[in-house]
């Protein structure tokens, strides 16, 4: 069970960097140097996955591996793998607030390629060591980017060879060889993320941070995840989707959501114990301390889209693994915690999906003074089992927010929280989260900072422009420092 205390979201790409990205390098420990110092037990994340278009890390190529953009260059230079001059006069970035994909793609894996090659051999028994213990998907998903790669990045399921797109006899050993080189660049640098990853986890330990991890609920149809493993997902035997995931239209998007994924067998994974999702949860485990399930109410039951819709307004609603599934993950990680993001459209279903499962939800406080109904966002309603939250990575930030929302809406904020100029309108919203009995209070670096639009992480329904703000360190200052730990000691969610 969590303990009162409080954390602050601030992704790995949003860290402070020369080098195009966010990366597990410096910053990173500078940051829980900053998250103790302000009294925080919990620095919380995004998914750390390899991402492809979109750069969303909700739609990554593998739920297993870390992406190799957060690799941290300077610490490679340390290792001997890197000289500065190789990476140190590349132009990384236009702006230093904002991730550039587009150079990191064009230029990262050219450096990376130049530490493998010094690298690979002289790890090498380390390397398979690591192989060995990631056998369950790290040759897969090696093998699935090479070939990406041979066949121009485009989708697996675009791939003109149908033997290797369907898995057929003797394509993935023909291919495996053929490929061999890049196969074990691949393998490489997971060996690198992870040991860099397992440095960075170990500093939060030893400081008495712990990193709240976000795992989304589907997995995206340009996967090693369904390309290797078709068997788990609701698709033909062309492998491709019969329905795909969604959500259905509401009061902010007329169309719905048409998200794509496809979908899982649930019939086949209870008849197999949940094992997909055991060893997922398994690799999860390894990255983080608590885990956040994303889109939990579609366990209860899940929009089913046909697949070649345009939009996600002639899906359906189909039952989920429920507590099946819940009970199954409980009950095989008992040290791992977890949190049910249990927002959108939630029936009584759902409300006892979440009792039944122990788990604490979430509560938004953007969401608590919408004058239209009733709310059970505002902090007199919470239960001491549950999560309260600022805002989250998809919405707007608090200065946003104030500055779009109905001012019928901010007058209620401002009469309930006791808003004032001398506090600010930011920390009286921070005030009412950290005050209230939710066990865990978590805002957003960026509302600390009191950003507004130029801050905010991602806005759903929109393909471009999102993941790509970032922190300068300048911004971290003791003042700031020092407001939150006051805050936090106030009220008693200080762990120091």
């Amino acid at each position: 069970m969590l303990e009162r205390s409080s954390g602050i979201l601030c992704p790995i790409f949003s860290l402070p960097s020369p080098y195009g990205i966010g990366t597990l390098g410096r910053a990173a420990f500078d940051f829980i140097d900053f998250l103790k110092a302000a009294k925080q037990r919990w620095w919380q994340i995004l998914p750390v996955g390899p991402t492809g278009y979109g750069d969303s890390p909700y739609q990554s190529f593998s739920t297993f591996a870390g992406n190799p953009y957060f690799i941290d260059l300077d610490l490679l230079r340390e290792d001997g793998l890197l000289t500065r001059a190789e990476y140190g006069r590349i132009r990384w970035e236009a702006d230093p607030e904002k991730a550039d994909y587009g150079t990191l793609y064009k230029k990262r894996f050219n450096v990376l390629r130049k530490a493998a090659a010094r690298g690979l051999e002289r790890d090498r028994a380390e390397v398979d060591a690591f192989a060995e213990e990631n056998a369950g998907w790290l040759r897969d998903y090696a093998l699935f980017m090479a070939l990406k790669r041979h066949f121009g990045m485009r989708p697996w399921t675009e791939w003109e060879d149908e033997d290797i797109r369907l898995r057929k006899n003797g394509a993935v050993e023909k291919y495996t060889e053929l490929l061999r080189e890049d196969v074990e660049f691949h393998i490489y640098l997971q060996f690198l993320f992870f040991r860099q990853w397992k440095a960075v986890r170990d500093y939060a330990h030893e400081n008495g941070i712990g990193i709240i991890g976000d795992i989304p609920i589907y997995v995206a149809m340009d996967s090693a995840d369904v390309w290797a493993a078709p068997e788990w997902f609701q698709l033909d035997e062309n492998n491709v989707p019969t329905e795909v995931a969604g959500v259905p239209p509401d009061a902010f998007t007329a169309d719905g959501q048409l998200w794509g994924n496809p979908l899982y067998r649930w019939d086949r994974m209870r008849e197999d114990g949940f094992g997909w999702w055991i060893r997922r949860i398994g690799g999860a485990e390894k990255l983080y301390d608590v885990l956040r399930i994303d889109h939990f109410r579609g366990l209860e039951s899940y929009w089913a889209v046909p697949y070649g819709e345009t939009t996600a307004k002639h899906g359906r609603w189909v039952k989920g693994p429920g507590m099946a599934l819940v009970g199954a993950l409980t009950g095989w990680f008992r040290n791992m915690q977890f949190i049910a993001e249990d927002l959108g459209y939630l029936t009584p279903e759902v409300h006892q999906l979440l009792r039944d499962s122990g788990l604490p939800g979430m509560k938004v406080l953007e969401f608590a003074f919408d004058t239209r109904e009733a709310s059970d966002y505002l902090p007199h309603t919470y239960s001491e089992n549950c999560v309260c939250y600022a805002g989250t990575h998809d919405n707007e930030t608090l200065q946003q927010w104030k500055h779009n929302a109905a001012g019928k809406d901010i007058a209620l904020a401002k009469r309930y929280l006791g808003l004032n100029a001398a506090e600010g309108f930011n920390m009286g919203l921070m005030r009412g989260g950290m005050s209230s009995v939710a066990r865990l209070f978590v805002a957003q670096i960026q509302d600390w900072l009191n950003l507004g639009k130029e801050a905010r992480i991602n806005t759903p329904g929109t393909p471009e422009g999102n993941w790509q703000w970032r922190l300068t360190a300048e911004r971290l200052t003791p003042a700031l420092t020092k407001k939150i730990a006051d805050m936090t000691e106030l009220y008693g969610r200080s762990c120091y």
